[in-house]
C-alpha cells in the first residue's frame, strides 16, 4: 500500500503549492496585504484559503485594546485545527498608534501577539481597504468601531460578524469558531 501513501502524500504537496490568485480565488480573499512593520506583501488566498479566518481590526489605546490578550489565546488554542486570527490595525477611530513599528511593538511587548498582523488600513467608509469594502459588503455591515471580527469559513466565504463587545472568549463567537472548524 505504499504506493497509495505516496499519491495522497504528492496530491496534498501539489495542492498546498498551488497558487489561488486568479480566478480560483474566492473573491472575499482575492486581496494583497503588507505584513505589520515589513515590506512583505502577502496574497489572502495563497496564505490563508483551507484555513478558517477570524479578521479583527485593532487599536492600540482602545478600551477594547485588552481584547488583544483574549485574540492571541484563542489563536493559540485553536492554530493547530486551522483557525488564523488576522489582525488589521486602523485609526479610523483615532485609537492607532503612530506606524507600524510602534504597533508591532506594542502589540508584541503588552500582549505577545504572534498571530498575523498587517499594516495599518482604513476599515469604514469610501477610503476602506477593498479586503474591508468587500467584508462590510458581505456582512452588510462594517466595523462601528475597533475589534469588530469577521469569520471567514474555509472556503473563503464569509460566515458571521461580531460586534467589539463579543470578546474571543464568548460562547457566541467560540460556538460559531467551532461550526466551522
Amino acid at each position: 500500500m505504499k504506493t497509495g501513501k505516496y499519491l495522497v502524500t504528492a496530491a496534498i504537496t501539489l495542492f498546498a503549492s498551488h497558487s489561488f490568485s486568479g480566478q480560483n480565488c474566492p473573491e472575499l480573499l482575492d486581496h494583497e496585504m503588507r505584513k505589520l512593520g515589513s515590506s512583505e506583501q502577502v496574497k489572502l488566498c495563497d496564505e490563508y484559503v483551507g484555513k478558517v479566518l477570524l479578521v479583527v481590526n485593532t487599536a492600540s489605546k482602545c478600551a477594547f485594546t485588552p481584547q488583544y490578550e483574549g485574540l492571541e489565546k484563542l489563536y493559540q488554542e485553536k492554530k493547530n485545527d486551522g483557525l488564523v486570527v488576522i489582525g488589521f490595525p486602523s485609526n479610523d477611530f483615532r485609537q492607532e498608534l503612530g506606524d507600524d513599528k510602534e504597533i508591532q511593538n506594542f502589540c508584541r511587548i503588552n500582549y505577545g501577539v504572534e498571530f498575523p498582523m498587517f499594516s495599518r488600513i482604513s476599515v469604514k467608509g469610501e477610503q476602506a481597504h477593498p479586503f474591508y469594502q468587500a467584508l462590510a459588503r458581505e456582512a452588510d455591515a462594517a466595523p462601528r468601531w475597533n475589534f469588530y471580527k469577521y469569520l471567514i469559513d474555509r472556503d473563503g466565504r464569509l460566515v458571521d460578524s461580531f460586534s467589539s463587545f463579543t470578546s474571543p472568549d464568548s460562547d457566541k463567537l467560540r460556538e460559531a469558531i467551532e461550526q466551522v472548524l
